[in-house]
């Protein structure tokens, strides 16, 4: 497919209304500050939930268009590697058999590298074979700007997606409190029970907020497959990883 035939429609962040490029020229666009290249539908009778989920990454709203939708854009907020994100981030379309073809793809993030990444959400018993040619195509024209990579992701990990939703809870930064903060990362510098270091700290009742705070931060680490719970086993993150 020649890329100077591949065409990327976006909404100016500034309120300059849509733009057009061709694929190359795109790689220049900050996507993760784009506005939704379409608006999300609200109707009687929809079967999908559509919304906005405030992500602390960029203290700013991402849409969804249903609850699979929002679960992934609270993974990606997670997710230390992302440092932009946008919801329906642009529309790109190539020439077909009859007529040109489009897809809009559900996420756009941002990644600490400087690459881009570009998220499509699907149920996987809902991937029909036009999808699969569309999510194809993309993910070919991210390996042609060089920079960009693609994912087709369906639905979580049911226990570390209900970890994720918990820990959301204490994603604003509010929840730090820097003297508590301090004393959780020096409780936790070797490894121990959740709990445990809670009370090391202090009170469980005024720790246990900036504790969770700093597990959604990745301040402090834990393996999120495993529930959640008293006993859980807390670390430094870079004792943890490294």
């Amino acid at each position: 497919m020649d890329p100077d035939l591949i065409e990327v429609e976006w909404a100016d962040g500034g309120g300059g209304g849509l733009r057009t490029s061709v694929l190359g020229a795109a790689v220049r666009v900050a996507f993760e500050s784009v506005l939704p290249v379409r608006r999300f539908a609200s109707y009687r009778g929809q079967r999908h939930f559509p919304g906005w989920y405030w992500a602390a990454t960029t203290e700013s709203l991402v849409g969804f268009e249903s609850w699979l939708e929002r679960d992934r854009a609270m993974l990606l907020d997670h997710d230390r590697r992302v440092v932009g994100l946008a919801s329906q981030p642009f529309r790109v379309s190539w020439p077909g058999p009859t007529r040109r073809i489009s897809h809009t793809p559900d996420y756009f993030a941002r990644l600490d590298d400087g690459s881009g990444l570009v998220i499509d959400v699907r149920p996987a018993d809902r991937v029909g074979p036009d999808d699969a040619v569309k999510f194809a195509a993309t993910e070919a024209m991210c390996r042609a700007m060089g920079c960009w990579s693609f994912s087709l992701v369906h639905e979580p990990d049911p226990v570390e997606m209900a970890n994720v939703r918990w820990l959301s809870g204490y994603r604003h930064p509010r929840n730090r409190v820097g003297t508590v903060a301090a004393r959780l990362e020096e409780a936790f510098h070797e490894p121990q029970l959740l709990m445990d270091g809670a009370e090391a700290a202090g009170d469980p009742l005024a720790v246990l907020p900036t504790l969770f705070h700093l597990l959604w931060w990745g301040d402090l680490h834990t393996d999120l497959r495993i529930p959640l719970s008293d006993g859980t086993r807390v670390g430094l993150a870079a004792v943890n990883h490294g």
